[in-house]
């Protein structure tokens, strides 16, 4: 669990947009974020990408950029802070439909901006580590089943017993020192390959 001190240092270590009007709301915003000691930038309308090194943007929701908003959401993956002035159905599914990791109303008001600052930095974090575990999951999935794949190959070719076989590319990535994945994509490869050409099988006597 992060203590207060972390805490507060990851919200100064943030590069930040504020996507806002240039109003009263806009100045409250940005003077808040830049007593915090973090990196603060405005700008309106929302560009049609973000600044390179932009982790968080806290984002005035309007109609018409919902569309470049979610489209930053989905390539440059921020933080997202949503800023309502009314919490109208269109709204409310925008916020839902950017998977805001926090949410402020209007008039803004310095009470409530930090809370939702470090929530929306906690939530980002929090699901990028979920996307990497799930993502290491699918890759060690997709590897057993090369694997297995493999293993049924060198039966096929060299009539190998499953034990046998698994044994023996165990054995080709430790001296390659190379994935076991690696290696039975190769013996894959090579299966398929002559099966279709239709050459005979190394373990198996042609036809004829």
């Amino acid at each position: 669990m992060a203590g207060p001190n972390r805490i507060v240092q990851d919200l100064r270590r943030a590069r930040v947009l504020v996507a806002h009007p240039r109003d009263e709301d806009g100045d409250v915003l940005v003077s808040h974020l830049k007593r915090l000691g973090c990196e603060v930038r405005a700008t309106w309308p929302l560009p049609p990408t973000l600044p390179p090194d932009v982790d968080t943007l806290f984002l005035h929701i309007e109609d018409t950029q919902v569309e470049q908003a979610l489209q930053i959401s989905e390539t440059q993956q921020p933080a997202i802070i949503a800023i309502l002035t009314y919490e109208s159905p269109t709204a409310l599914q925008a916020i839902i439909d950017l998977n805001a990791h926090g949410v402020i109303s209007k008039p803004l008001r310095p009470l409530g901006i930090l809370t939702q600052f470090a929530l929306a930095r906690y939530r980002h974090s929090y699901e990028k580590r979920l996307v990497g575990k799930v993502q290491k999951l699918e890759e060690t999935l997709k590897g057993r089943r090369l694997v297995d794949k493999a293993v049924s190959a060198l039966r096929a070719m060299n009539g190998l017993e499953e034990e046998a076989a698994y044994r023996l590319l165990r054995d080709q990535a430790t001296a390659k020192r190379v994935p076991m994945a690696q290696v039975a994509e190769a013996i894959i490869a090579a299966h398929d390959t002559m099966r279709s050409f239709g050459l005979p099988l190394p373990g198996k006597p042609s036809a004829g």
